[in-house]
């Protein structure tokens, strides 16, 4: 069954954004998206489609799985 509780996907967005020198309003708007959006992706209350994903992993200059990572029943 898929979506319990945990998200199992853990992002390093944030690192990256901060890498570029970039707030989470410029990033959105490079992605195309708002600053809320950034900001839930970041703190792990959404997962972003698979486009998105690549589109952010594109802006950030690395391969998805750099930005994105799943990670399958780990206790917490």
């Amino acid at each position: 069954m898929i979506g319990d509780d945990i998200v199992a996907l853990r992002n390093h967005l944030k690192e990256y954004r901060s890498g570029l020198g970039l707030n989470q309003t410029e990033l959105g708007k490079l992605a195309g998206v708002s600053r809320q959006t950034i900001s839930l992706i970041e703190r792990g209350d959404y997962s972003p489609s698979v486009t998105l994903a690549l589109k952010l992993a594109r802006i950030c200059q690395v391969k998805v799985e750099d930005l994105f990572e799943y990670v399958e029943d780990e206790e917490q």
